[in-house]
């Protein structure tokens, strides 16, 4: 056959077999007028030589597998020069994983480093002493407006709704218990790793995410003085993501996950679009005996929000029964 047909049938370039031929893999025969002619052994060959490749084993390496072949063996890894290539290009791959997989923990470490560098120090609690990423907000930030969209929350009942948390179980938001409740819900947090969606800084109220968790982080323990049975965070992203933000920054409280905006839907939370993504807008949520007691919408400045609701807590005490 003609070394056009050969390469069609092995599945390879006539670049290729010629490339094999120089190697001395190949030596088809020759016809009257001179052209090559490769027969059915040539194609196994040329077959051998391209699937070994597939699997990271080059053509110059190839000659104990063909031959192999060549003394009659049904299969080109039936004699134990083909199972020591075997174990040469394993040991190969082995070195060059090694190596990558250095360079990734270098490069890793780098990220982690200018991610968190300029960050603050946590004052208390978990990971006291420990650094965490607090970027600095755009000195522009716009301020986000009040368009009523939270106006019929105050007095509406949680739904029977159970959540995943960054605490590896659920929470029924129905089932907070007879005390104050804080749960502030946020758009999406950043990562040093991740692009936030375009023109994030230009949506007034997105920004911040991370100045408020860390805001709350901080004023967990004046919260819980102020009146607060508990803390929590919520936004539409995902128990895994959400539980890697809360080992970062050392969060005390659980981080509540509703990926299908459920609370949104049933309470009529607002919402916006970024990025292809549908997201919480800011707000935050006072919650007493399953009931929505006073609502902080819009939120802004986020890293000052925590700030907001302690003072709240503090001038508006739970009546003593």
């Amino acid at each position: 056959m003609r070394i056009s047909e050969l390469a069609r049938r092995a599945g390879v370039t006539t670049k290729a077999v010629r490339y094999y031929e120089s190697l001395g893999l190949l030596a088809p025969g020759r016809l009257a007028n001179g052209y090559r002619d490769y027969g059915e052994h040539e194609l196994r060959l040329t077959r051998e030589v391209s699937a070994l490749g597939a699997l990271g084993i080059p053509a110059r390496r190839t000659r104990p597998f063909l031959d192999c072949l060549a003394v009659g063996h049904r299969h080109a890894d039936d004699c134990p020069a083909s199972l020591a290539a075997y174990r040469d290009a394993i040991d190969d791959l082995t070195r060059r994983i090694e190596g990558l997989a250095a360079r990734r923990e270098a490069l890793t470490a780098r990220l982690e480093e200018a991610a968190h560098r300029g960050g603050r120090v946590v004052p208390e609690g978990p990971g006291k002493g420990r650094e965490v990423e607090f970027p600095e907000p755009p000195a522009d930030l716009p301020v986000p407006e009040d368009d009523g969209a939270a106006d019929r929350l105050p007095g509406a009942g949680l739904p029977r709704l159970e959540l995943r948390g960054t605490g590896g179980g659920t929470t029924r938001l129905d089932a907070l218990g007879a005390g104050r409740t804080v749960l502030y819900v946020y758009p999406l947090t950043g990562r040093a790793d991740l692009d936030l969606p375009e023109g994030w800084d230009s949506i007034p109220g997105a920004h911040g995410c991370t100045a408020e968790a860390c805001g709350f982080r901080d004023h967990h323990r004046e919260l819980l003085d102020a009146g607060a049975a508990g803390v929590f965070g919520l936004s539409s992203q995902g128990a895994d993501y959400q539980r890697e933000l809360a080992e970062r920054l050392h969060l005390p409280f659980p981080v509540l996950s509703d990926p299908t905006l459920c609370l949104a839907r049933v309470l009529g939370l607002p919402t916006f679009e970024a990025g292809g993504l549908r997201l919480y807008r800011r707000l935050t949520l006072v919650v007493r005996g399953g009931v929505v007691e006073h609502v902080f919408y819009p939120v802004f400045p986020p890293g000052d929000h925590a700030e907001q609701v302690l003072a709240w807590l503090r001038d508006n005490p739970v009546p003593e029964q």
